[in-house]
């Protein structure tokens, strides 16, 4: 039986805070919504939020969808474990992804305004003249999508048990709050939409930014200060594993990690607006210039990400003991562990409250994307073609229960590690993406079936790559995200070299059919955004003030022209 005793006074905390969101995102059916519209009863109301968040609630909105709760608890628990190469690269590639945003996402956004796409599959469909490529990122982007959310449950988990909630001899007591607590969040995501998650980001990111100064500040002065800090690590992630014969972890990158360090960065920052649930707070936002500020702005998640994970190392020296229920070690338990050992128990509550309303925020919008990829790319172009509005909601808010509740299963009923591995998976095969959606945005050279090939390349390359890795302590497969390239011995993140075997692939074949003069693919328009009328423009010039650079597409991308807007 687990010997934890309860922690009433933060668990009173926790329970307060998550009754407070939850109220919220009922509530938030009716938050920005216009008289004219009456009900969430489209993919633009329900699934985008109405396309009309600001620069803040878009702040808040990406922040709370890209910085998850199992961020805060795996970054910090892998600088623990193993130090700066598994760790740490999450700071600098946070830093990469926002040029990303800034040039290729608010292109995303203009493309999609004017043909009224909700998904990253919905652009590649239209620009191709291709279901079944189309039906590739969304298939892709789903199965990524999925144990994303069921490691936001592994953190709300995390939570549960250094507050003493669970016990190794009852599987009920251990998963009923996590059960109550995913049910609440299905009933609002299905009530409110987007809507929901963006308004909780507000609360969670303000109480993440509260633990996580308050602790950068107060636990160096109790233990010393960094020097003593980084001492403790360097001297624990130095000492050897018995098991493997080679130190413990990494404190600072050598030479023969580089490589490792800057594909892990790389591929990262490529990879994560390539899942649906970032495009979904993209698409989501009112103007393109909203998503280039925010592109200015987002690098104070990774100020405080940076600080989050030098927890790690704290609690290296204070001895932090993340015991899980079985009494085996688990690293997952570090952050909230250390937070309720040193700091009062109200406190402690907050800080863990931030840590489960985090997960709350991207299991909603992960949702939502995946909900919202299977009703336009499966449903509508496989199974109804000619459904309505009012009936692709209603579907969506059902794929939306169902992919919630098979993540749930996934982290009650398998072992913590299939999530991660799958979790791992998900970031190597959602990169394979990148081709078919980057390249359309810029040009037509590439052909919609060399795409396709190497989209399926990539996919099988990066899998047996990734399966190939053995984990030296447990001696299981998929052990790790690092590999050789074949026939060298420079080691890189397994989805930068299936990325580029991918591209090899699509590139190499597009010049064989081209030379064989076999057709392309016909732009699709998709469905159409009525541009601004004459009497519009007169009333904008009027008031002084000028469209969007999106709305500005409107009027200069000619009707029928087979490509998006240039910069």
């Amino acid at each position: 039986m687990n010997g934890r005793e309860i922690n009433w006074i933060a668990l009173i905390i926790v329970v307060l805070l998550f009754v407070v969101v939850a109220v919220m995102g009922f509530l938030a059916a009716k938050w920005r919504r216009s008289g004219e519209v009456e009900g969430l009863h489209s993919l633009d109301e329900w699934g985008l939020g109405g396309r009309g968040f600001g620069t803040w609630i878009t702040w808040f909105l990406l922040g709370g969808d890209l910085y998850t709760a199992y961020t805060f608890v795996a970054v910090p628990a892998a600088m623990w474990a193993t130090g700066a190469v598994s760790g740490f690269f999450a700071v600098p590639y946070t830093i990469v992804l926002y040029p990303i945003i800034f040039i290729i996402m608010s292109r995303l956004w203009s493309v999609s305004h004017r043909h009224g796409y909700v998904t990253s599959a919905d652009f590649v469909g239209g620009r191709y003249g291709s279901r079944w490529l189309s039906l590739a990122v969304a298939v892709t982007g789903i199965v990524a999508t999925m144990p994303y959310i069921a490691l936001q449950l592994v953190g709300i988990k995390a939570v549960l048990t250094v507050l003493g909630l669970g016990s190794s001899g009852n599987v009920l007591l251990t998963d009923l709050p996590l059960i109550l607590a995913f049910v609440v969040l299905a009933a609002y995501t299905y009530t409110s939409g987007l809507r929901a998650p963006a308004m909780i980001a507000v609360v969670k990111d303000l109480l993440i930014y509260l633990a996580v100064i308050v602790a950068v500040i107060y636990l160096p002065i109790k233990f010393g200060g960094w020097d003593t800090i980084f001492s403790s690590a360097q001297a624990k992630l130095g000492t050897v594993n018995q098991a493997t014969g080679k130190p413990a972890g990494v404190f600072i990158p050598g030479a023969a990690n580089y490589s490792a360090y800057w594909s892990l960065a790389l591929g990262s920052a490529m990879a994560l607006f390539m899942y649906p649930h970032s495009v979904t707070a993209v698409l989501a936002s009112k103007a393109r210039n909203t998503i280039r500020r925010n592109a200015a702005i987002l690098p104070l998640y990774s100020l405080m990400l940076g600080f989050l994970a030098l927890l790690g190392f704290v609690a290296i020296k204070a001895g932090t003991k993340p015991i899980d229920l079985d009494g085996s070690v688990n690293p997952q338990l570090v952050v909230p562990q250390l937070f309720l050992d040193h700091f009062p128990a109200w406190f402690a509550g907050v800080a863990l409250a931030a840590i489960a309303i985090g997960a709350l925020v991207p299991a909603a919008i992960m949702s939502i994307a995946a909900a919202n990829m299977f009703t336009r790319n499966i449903y509508r172009d496989f199974i109804r073609p000619d459904v309505d509005a009012r009936t692709e909601a209603k579907v969506s808010k059902i794929v939306s229960l169902v992919v919630k509740v098979g993540a749930l299963v996934f982290v009650i009923a398998m072992d913590q590690s299939a999530a991660i591995n799958m979790q791992l998976l998900g970031g190597i095969w959602i990169l394979q993406t990148f081709p078919a959606v980057v390249a359309g945005l810029y040009t037509r050279w590439f052909d919609r079936w060399a795409l396709l090939v190497g989209w399926a390349v990539g996919i099988i390359f990066g899998t047996i790559s990734a399966y190939n890795v053995v984990n030296p302590a447990t001696k299981a497969h998929f052990g790790g995200s690092l590999a050789p390239i074949p026939g060298t011995d420079f080691t890189v993140y397994i989805a930068v070299s299936a990325f580029a075997l991918n591209l090899i692939v699509a590139a190499v074949l597009t010049l064989v059919l081209r030379a064989l003069k076999v057709r392309t693919g016909r732009t699709s328009p998709g469905p159409r955004i009525t541009p601004p009328t004459r009497q519009t423009r007169r009333w904008s010039r009027s008031r002084k003030s000028s469209l969007s650079p999106g709305q500005a597409d409107l009027r200069r991308w000619p009707e029928g022209s087979p490509g998006p807007p240039r910069d």
